[in-house]
């Protein structure tokens, strides 16, 4: 027979472990969802004629979509960096993509992101939450960089990457580039299988809420599409080939489905926040067809390659089915911004570059306080500029609905009202001379004032 003090103590641990499990569902799954160069208008919610994405259009009648949301960097590692630490990538020394150990030095910045960068992954593993990434890293690792730290040094459970990362996965990963016909994990299989990792991950920690980097590499070029069931030698073709972006595009709108449909399966839909957006602007851009005829394209700081497409979802607290067309976001805000949704307090000591924008995503309209920074490059000599009207300026800031452009050196400032030309087509200088000055002074203020490499 068991004794009372046995059943006492058994109910007191049910207890416990039942309270534990509450609480760990009250907090919600965050599943970040970062495409690789997909246009503000690649999808067809964001009015995109390429094809139909059904699937992503339907995360966005379900959830909010706003059309100001702006990526750090028009090019994907400082993007990145951005999102991870919550902070304007200059200020890691991140301008370009990460290339070889002597392209990156040309071109001023680091080879890896400093382990003692602030992480979201960190702080939401350190508040319980168990925490993958699956998909494309770019923050360090890969060509000649083989000293980057493991991508668990940044605050991730589990992981699987590309080439691009310390940590490649082996079955994506036969050669050292971004694919290769003898991958175990063919090209157009990439991000099945991380949605895959996605939902497994899920599964496994059923008992924990998750934060997820779902980070695929698609839409990035070389478009390899699945024909036939099999891979048939035709591709890549030409990068121009829009019918290849389509079938690529086709298939990724599928996997979004697939990791949707898992979700619900799960039972957790309704406790799981998703986003879906971009880390900078398309390349090829089919002659601006790709960002709904914004100026510009990925390497341009222009709109084209700095807006992206936003969709949150989260049943039950965020709107279903609303746009926002006035609030500015910027890709620093998701840090602090996912930490209040989930209840997180950050640390006094973080000082973040964006904005908590949280009541934004409950389904208030606000404008920006800060004012939003970029650079693209700190050597012209060794990086390329789109051709012709897409090429830009390498410095930028946006100050409510102002924005302005200029070189580090003072030169070519370009003013645009972006609320009243948001393609950039009226350069306001002339008539703005001293907005022009005060912009131009805090932003080579801002400039100046960046951290400078010291083996540079």
């Amino acid at each position: 027979m068991i004794s009372k003090q046995k059943i006492r103590l058994f109910t007191a641990c049910f207890f416990q472990l039942l309270c534990y499990q509450l609480a760990a569902q009250e907090k919600p799954n965050i599943i970040l969802i970062l495409t690789d160069d997909m246009g503000f208008s690649d999808i067809s919610c964001y009015g995109g004629k390429f094809v139909e994405t059904p699937n992503i259009d339907q995360l966005a009648a379900e959830g909010s979509r706003y059309t100001q949301y702006y990526s750090a960097s028009p090019i994907c590692s400082p993007s990145r960096v951005s999102l991870l630490t919550g902070m304007f990538p200059a200020k890691w020394n991140f301008t370009n993509f990460l290339n070889t150990t002597k392209a990156n030095k040309n071109a001023q910045q680091a080879d890896f992101l400093d382990p003692n960068a602030p992480s979201i992954a960190r702080v939401f593993q350190n508040a319980g939450y168990a925490t993958g990434h699956f998909g494309k890293w770019h923050m360090g690792g890969g060509r000649d960089v083989t000293n980057a730290p493991s991508i668990k040094k940044y605050g991730f459970d589990a992981y699987n990457s590309t080439w691009e990362s310390p940590d490649p996965d082996p079955l994506l990963t036969s050669s050292n580039w971004i694919w290769a016909k003898t991958d175990s994990v063919k090209r157009w299989e990439r991000t099945k299988y991380f949605v895959d990792k996605t939902l497994d991950f899920l599964k496994a920690n059923k008992n924990k809420p998750c934060f997820i980097n779902l980070w695929p590499d698609d839409v990035h070029t070389p478009w390899v599409p699945k024909t036939e069931g099999e891979y048939n030698g035709k591709f890549p073709l030409n990068p121009k080939e829009e019918a290849t972006f389509k079938l690529v595009l086709k298939e990724y709108d599928k996997q979004i489905g697939r990791l949707l449909s898992g979700i619900k399966s799960l039972g957790i839909e309704n406790n799981t926040i998703i986003i879906f957006t971009s880390d900078n602007g398309p390349l090829p851009s089919f002659n601006g067809t790709r960002a709904n005829g914004l100026r510009g394209s990925k390497l341009s700081l222009y709109e084209g390659g700095t807006r992206m497409p936003f969709i949150i979802k989260w049943p039950r607290h965020i709107p279903a089915k609303k746009l926002d067309t006035l609030s500015v976001i910027n890709s620093t805000d998701l840090f602090p911004s996912l930490a209040e949704m989930a209840g997180l307090k950050l640390s006094k000591n973080y000082k973040s570059d964006g904005e908590n924008r949280s009541a934004i995503f409950f389904g208030k309209t606000a404008k920006r306080k800060k004012d939003m920074y970029w650079e693209y490059g700190r050597d012209v000599k060794n990086f390329n500029y789109p051709d012709g009207k897409d090429k830009s300026p390498n410095l930028a800031i946006r100050s409510g609905d102002w924005k302005l452009l200029l070189n580090h050196d003072g030169s070519e400032p370009e003013l645009y009202n972006i609320l009243n030309d948001k393609n950039e087509t009226l350069n306001l200088t002339v008539q703005k001379p001293k907005l022009t000055k005060k912009l131009s002074s805090n932003l080579l203020k801002w400039w100046n004032n960046l951290p400078k490499l010291e083996n540079n």
